[in-house]
């Protein structure tokens, strides 16, 4: 509700594509800049601990967006700083909530599931949030929405304290920060799969994801709607990715996930494409739910990947490199976005991103091959292969690579 809200807010005060771009580049800088270091603390501190403040924090972030807005004194400037502070505490939140859900999973083989449900509830409320957003807004302004969000934080609050977690028995890193930097950064460019994964994260937030802050452009310049437009367009990505993520869900292993990250975006890609040409608002619906579906399956089973195979020491550096492909790479996004959007327009804009998503797909699918021969001694140390692990497998089931 509140990022439908706050790019309504924006563009009803400006009325500029380059200042959608502006306000989520502020917003989602600092998480670029930070998460590196933010990915070595995690690795230190209390997780849970951590992920309380953040959402204190939030929480307050939330409220004083919703009380200048209610008040009728807010302006950009106002927007932009309450985005940057909202950056940075996502720089913290977002690697320590991916790492805290291994903490609350005893059995890594229930990983891919848990990551799968956990973006359910996720798009749940990705399904209602922009609905519910176009609604309030059309009745009542933005405001609501941010307080909505703001009281919101009470229950996730709640939930953290009621929490009751065996003590880890992780090793927490003792040496320096640079040197704990170094080694992450070694571990994530190093190992191909990971790498690979990472690389394709990055490019779809950079060239893909941005399409999301030029949908009040198409709501209504293309469409011709409104704020409920809006809501409408928004709930059906929320309802491709919901689908996707039940879809994962249902999976028993991590295996052939690989082929599922290259489908994905490919299906993203191509989604965008035919999105930006449609002006009529039931094919624009369809479009977008499948946008959703194919992003979403792609970044939850790229998420999977990495969180199964990183090392628990590491894996708050890991995810910090992921929240900085998947997030980080996003206010550059943002900023290419709404400038590309002024000077060529909001649907040639999508149509690049898109194609860009298609050529990344196919990049990843050139990469395979070597990802599965790289990942094949790690799921056999981790049973994932359990025959191969007994002693149980053939020759000829050692030499083929896994279906990842």
């Amino acid at each position: 509700m509140t990022r439908i809200a706050t790019s309504w807010l924006v563009y009803r005060l400006s009325g500029s594509t380059l200042m959608l771009g502006l306000v989520g580049f502020a917003g989602q800088l600092p998480t670029f800049l930070l998460a590196p270091f933010a990915g070595v603390w995690v690795d230190r501190w209390n997780r849970h601990r951590l992920l309380i403040a953040t959402q204190i924090l939030a929480m307050v972030q939330s409220l004083a967006l919703a009380a200048l807005a209610l008040a009728g004194i807010i302006t950009i400037p106002e927007i932009l700083a309450l985005s940057v502070f909202q950056g940075l505490i996502n720089a913290f939140d977002m690697p320590g909530r991916q790492t805290f859900l291994i903490e609350m999973v005893e059995d890594r083989a229930d990983l891919g599931n848990a990551i799968a449900l956990n973006s359910s509830m996720v798009n749940m409320a990705r399904l209602l949030g922009p609905s519910l957003a176009g609604i309030i807004i059309a009745a009542v302004g933005e405001g609501y929405c941010f307080l909505i969000d703001g009281l919101s934080y009470i229950a996730v609050i709640a939930s953290l304290l009621a929490m009751r977690l065996k003590p880890s028995t992780e090793k927490r890193a003792t040496r320096p920060m640079l040197t704990e930097l170094r080694d992450g950064w070694q571990y994530v460019t190093r190992f191909a799969p990971i790498r690979s994964i990472l690389l394709l994260l990055a490019l779809i937030s950079l060239v893909g994801m941005p399409y999301t802050i030029l949908m009040p452009v198409f709501a209504v310049k293309v469409l011709g709607g409104g704020a409920h437009t809006l809501g409408f367009l928004m709930a059906a990505v929320g309802t491709g990715a919901l689908a996707a993520a039940l879809r994962l869900a249902t999976r028993k292993s991590v295996l052939g996930l690989g082929r599922v990250v290259v489908a994905s975006a490919a299906i993203f890609g191509l989604g965008l494409i035919a999105f930006a040409f449609s002006h009529v608002l039931w094919l624009s619906l369809l479009l977008l739910f499948a946008a959703g579906f194919g992003v979403m399956q792609q970044m939850a089973a790229s998420n999977t990947i990495v969180q199964t195979v990183v090392s628990g020491e590491k894996r708050g550096r890991v995810m910090s490199y992921y929240v900085m492909a998947f997030t980080g790479m996003a206010p550059f996004g943002s900023l290419l976005a709404g400038s590309a959007a002024h000077y060529l327009g909001a649907p040639a804009t999508v149509v690049l991103g898109g194609s860009f998503c298609v050529l990344g797909a196919a990049w990843f699918h050139s990469q395979l091959k070597g990802i599965r021969a790289l990942l094949r001694p790690v799921y056999i140390e981790l049973g994932i292969l359990p025959e191969i692990a007994a002693g149980l497998g053939t020759a000829s089931d050692l030499q083929s690579p896994p279906e990842n």
